[in-house]
């Protein structure tokens, strides 16, 4: 299959799973989902669970926030050598004029790290959760209109890939920034 039958597909599945401008409980669930996985929420919320907590949440926290700061450096990377433009729309005017490129999702990608590293970091009761929320918040940005569903398949696979490295390499992380780690 050629290249351009491939991106033709991406659009018109993209395009099937798009919700109108109309006002209807499907798009606010919708809105709350595609915001729900905002940078700046993230990571305000993991800066107050590591200042105002110790032992492992602290640890959690200190170690979400580098994998997320990585992985944000990862999405850029890829959207500055890709420049794929988002889907022409009004909705999201936030995203598309701090960033104007789609591929990879960050808010797919940094779901799917949220949903690993709780499988690996716990609480128990959380993994569930994100495993469950991740693919809402990255449905949620196609039917929004701000990402084709490749955008939002490289985002899951570079989180996944980021989240396991992190899990792995968690000892280096806390031997080289030892200073945000609560060392038991």
């Amino acid at each position: 299959m050629k290249w351009s039958a491939l991106l033709d597909k991406d659009w018109r599945w993209s395009a099937r799973l798009r919700l109108g401008p109309q006002k209807s409980w499907l798009r606010s669930l919708a809105v709350i989902f595609a915001h729900s996985g905002d940078s700046w929420f993230w990571l305000g919320g993991l800066g107050l669970v590591w200042l105002l907590s110790k032992g492992a949440w602290h640890n959690r926290a200190a170690i979400t926030v580098v994998a997320i700061l990585l992985l944000a450096g990862g999405v850029m990377a890829v959207k500055v050598l890709v420049r794929r433009q988002r889907p022409a729309g009004e909705w999201g005017a936030i995203y598309r004029s701090i960033d104007p490129h789609s591929f990879p999702s960050g808010h797919a990608a940094r779901a799917a790290l949220l949903a690993v590293l709780a499988c690996g970091l716990g609480p128990a009761w959380l993994a569930p959760i994100l495993v469950v929320w991740a693919p809402l918040v990255s449905l949620a940005r196609v039917s929004m209109g701000v990402h084709y569903l490749s955008d939002i398949l490289a985002g899951v696979v570079l989180g996944v890939g980021v989240g396991s490295l992190a899990l792995a390499v968690q000892p280096i992380i806390v031997g080289l920034l030892p200073f945000l780690f609560h060392l038991l």
